[in-house]
């Protein structure tokens, strides 16, 4: 019943949308005699403010037309390589030479939380110059009918370890957020098949690896509430007319609900800056508010199943840390991770993945050698700070890239070498140089 609620609301405000929206063409058109008045602007921005509060935003795109090589701009196409019902692996195809010399593969595993991969777009355009970037463009599950079959956590572990298998060896994988722990997941039981095709490394940006480790409120509300009440309260089937129609779905609507209460304030204020913005005439600030809402109100509904075994193995359970996760019917050990390198991201002021986290898969992957591990906090950067913005690309963006192209070229030259067997010990790493340079240091005898 909810999602049919929330179909007719959206339903019954259309007309009056339309209506916004035409006021607003009307009061802004230059030959209007009075668009210029005070409350002809106040009338448009109002009429806007209130057309942007009630649509439907759709799926945005990566809109990455080109990037630059080398000092030249080259065009980047998007090619879907690699497809299943609930996810598209995407290539962001750079028009280079042939006789190029190959550059690191990277596999971005996108949140499966809501927003689309488009999420993500500052991080590709970060790596894209230096990097064949392959992206997870995962479905709305609205939109993947009944008879696709049911897609869970297991499911999502086995995309994972399909697409690994597909793009071949020295590929490196960087889970961001969420998939912190299917990927985790996915690498360790490769490792435990001794499987030709695990990563050579594994990054994890801002993962609920441990969520026992300095909790968030979002841990806490779902170890308070526990999955019977998510069960009963957030799950409901798709409507008539979509594709999905009949499918059990936590709704994206009801996670970017939940996602903007818990900063309120802050989004009420920003709608109140567009307002004042409108009026003014400052269509520089305006169309920054558009397009970061354009991204973040975007959103894609989650198979109930995947959503409720998360809840429950992830963030209520431990399963995980507490070394009971299962795969199928087989138990995911980290230890078996003896040959990826494990690089870890937290940033300092993170409120949704707590510090420690992220960290706690190094006590986890126990016998990958001491110095194929690495960990990075960043300084002054939140959660979106992680894998996005300023920060992320002057700093934390480089020490990915190092680490990457470090144990590339270390299992090349050396891929014969015997594991080191000594006891491994965690370098914490916080900002400056020293990440980049540690990260350089030669084995140690």
């Amino acid at each position: 019943m909810l999602y049919h609620l929330y179909e007719a609301t959206h339903a019954m405000l259309s007309p009056y949308r339309a209506m916004a929206d035409a006021t607003k063409v009307a009061l802004t058109n230059p030959i209007n005699p009075f668009a210029q008045l005070p409350l002809a602007k106040q009338m448009a921005a109002a009429a806007e403010l209130f057309e942007r509060t009630t649509r439907r935003y759709g799926k945005p795109g990566f809109d990455l037309p080109s990037t630059l090589v080398g000092g030249e701009r080259v065009a980047v196409t998007e090619k879907v390589v690699w497809q299943r019902p609930f996810c598209n692996l995407i290539h962001f195809q750079r028009a280079l030479p042939q006789n190029r010399r190959p550059e690191p593969k990277v596999l971005m595993v996108a949140p499966m939380s809501g927003h689309y991969a488009t999420l993500l777009r500052g991080t590709v355009e970060t790596f894209l110059p230096n990097h064949e970037v392959f992206m997870t463009d995962w479905a709305d599950a609205r939109m993947v009918p009944m008879s696709e079959g049911r897609f869970d956590l297991d499911d999502y572990v086995d995309y994972i370890i399909s697409m690994l298998h597909f793009l071949g060896h020295d590929t490196h994988v960087m889970a961001v957020c969420q998939p912190s722990v299917p990927v985790f997941m996915a690498v360790a039981r490769m490792e435990a098949e001794d499987d030709p095709y695990v990563p050579t490394t594994l990054t994890l940006m801002g993962g609920p690896i441990d969520t026992r480790s300095n909790p968030t409120a979002v841990n806490k509300l779902a170890e308070e509430r526990g999955t019977e009440w998510f069960r009963r309260n957030v799950i409901t089937t798709v409507p008539f007319p979509h594709p999905g129609m009949m499918r059990p779905v936590y709704p994206g609507f009801l996670q970017i609900s939940g996602f903007m209460t818990m900063n309120l304030d802050r989004h009420v204020d920003a709608h109140r800056e567009l307002f004042r913005n409108l009026v003014k005439g400052d269509g520089d600030s305006a169309q920054k508010h558009r397009e970061f809402y354009d991204e973040y109100l975007a959103v894609m509904d989650l198979t109930a199943e995947f959503y409720l075994q998360t809840i429950e193995r992830v963030f209520v359970e431990h399963h995980l840390p507490r070394g009971i996760m299962m795969h199928r019917d087989r138990p995911v050990d980290p230890k078996a991770i003896r040959r990826v390198a494990l690089l870890t991201v937290e940033g300092e002021k993170d409120d949704i993945t707590g510090g420690g986290q992220t960290l706690a898969a190094h006590g986890l992957a126990s016998s990958i050698p001491e110095d194929m591990r690495h960990h990075h906090l960043q300084p002054a950067v939140g959660h979106y700070g992680v894998f996005n913005g300023s920060r992320f690309r002057a700093d934390i963006a480089p020490r990915v890239m190092d680490f990457m192209r470090t144990h590339s070229y270390r299992k090349a030259s050396a891929a014969k070498a015997k594991p080191s067997t000594k006891d491994t010990v965690l370098k914490i790493i916080r900002g400056g140089r020293a990440g980049v340079e540690a990260a350089r240091a030669p084995k140690k005898d």
